[in-house]
């Protein structure tokens, strides 16, 4: 296990350097002049000029490039937001807590709802409770995420008044965020989960299980599950991935204060350091989260190995 973890870990190193290099590229390629948006459009020529050679835009992209991996890795320093001022890193450690939050909870109802619906939709295959789980899965995985956040802002939010129309501060406010962001994802593992535990049904041991009269409940949980759940646990992992993607939509909507919120804010305005450096954080997570997928296998299936 350790050995497979440290090869894992010394093949991000790559992958992440070629991250560094596509997104400092990407950045710095995409039409915008990043010194008027600091400085304002209004500042006259020579003062412009000033100002770039002092940013060091100036400078080859290969100079650039150097300098910037230069402070990420020996100061570990992603430098200065160009619309803020304010230190990258600082603002990044204040915003992951709220992503990490946010996320991190739309899983557990994602996993919560996903797994039930697809166990009940699979061992009462054909039944009505399985139309009804099919159906519902069908139509949240066709609903916008935007969309769907908005309408649950207006009912409960507006209209009943349960919850906050946005911000942060209390678990009331994550809610409806949290509710949005996993919305679309368990529809995905209710498909997942509904088709491994069939597969996994049809096998011999299952069979057989039965056959020395083993109750239907034991059956499904000591034999089913625990092999059923190896592709839905796959899937979860990189279905959370995509959920920090997700979320800068509905952190948008939400006026909720993390990374995806951060991230659009940037783009906009052009604001080269904090583009890097949450592009790099983002990579850095999904690797890691497949990393913990992969050595969860093992716990689900002790015939796994990973030598």
């Amino acid at each position: 296990m350790l050995h497979f973890v440290l090869r894992r870990l010394i093949g991000m190193v790559p992958i992440l350097f070629i991250i560094t290099i596509i997104s400092f590229l990407f950045v710095h390629l995409t039409p915008g002049d990043p010194i008027r948006i600091m400085y304002g459009a209004e500042i006259d020529q020579e003062t412009y000029q000033t100002l770039y050679e002092r940013e060091g835009f100036n400078d080859p992209l290969p100079v650039q490039y150097g300098r910037y991996m230069v402070d990420m890795l020996v100061h570990g320093d992603f430098g200065q937001s160009y619309r803020t001022r304010a230190d990258v890193s600082e603002e990044v450690v204040r915003r992951f807590g709220y992503t990490a939050i946010l996320t991190v909870l739309s899983m557990f109802w994602a996993i919560l709802i996903g797994v039930t619906v697809g166990i009940v939709s699979a061992t009462k295959r054909n039944s009505i409770w399985d139309r009804i789980g099919m159906i519902s899965t069908i139509s949240a995985l066709s609903i916008p995420e935007f969309w769907f956040g908005l309408m649950l802002m207006q009912i409960f939010a507006v209209q009943l008044g349960w919850f906050p129309t946005s911000g942060s501060g209390t678990w009331i406010h994550l809610l409806l965020p949290s509710i949005t962001l996993g919305f679309g994802v368990a529809a995905t593992i209710v498909r997942f989960t509904r088709s491994s535990v069939l597969e996994v049904m049809r096998e011999d041991y299952v069979r057989t299980a039965r056959a020395k009269g083993q109750k239907e409940r034991v059956v499904i949980w000591s034999h089913v599950l625990r092999n059923a759940l190896i592709p839905v646990v796959t899937m979860a992992g990189l279905q959370f991935g995509f959920l920090i993607g997700g979320a800068v939509v509905v952190e948008q909507v939400f006026a909720w204060p993390g990374l995806g919120s951060y991230l659009i804010d940037s783009i906009l305005s052009r604001d080269y350091p904090v583009i890097q450096a949450l592009i790099l954080l983002f990579s850095l997570q999904f690797l890691i989260i497949n990393l913990i997928v992969d050595i969860s296998y093992g716990f689900l299936n002790p015939q796994i190995r990973y030598d």
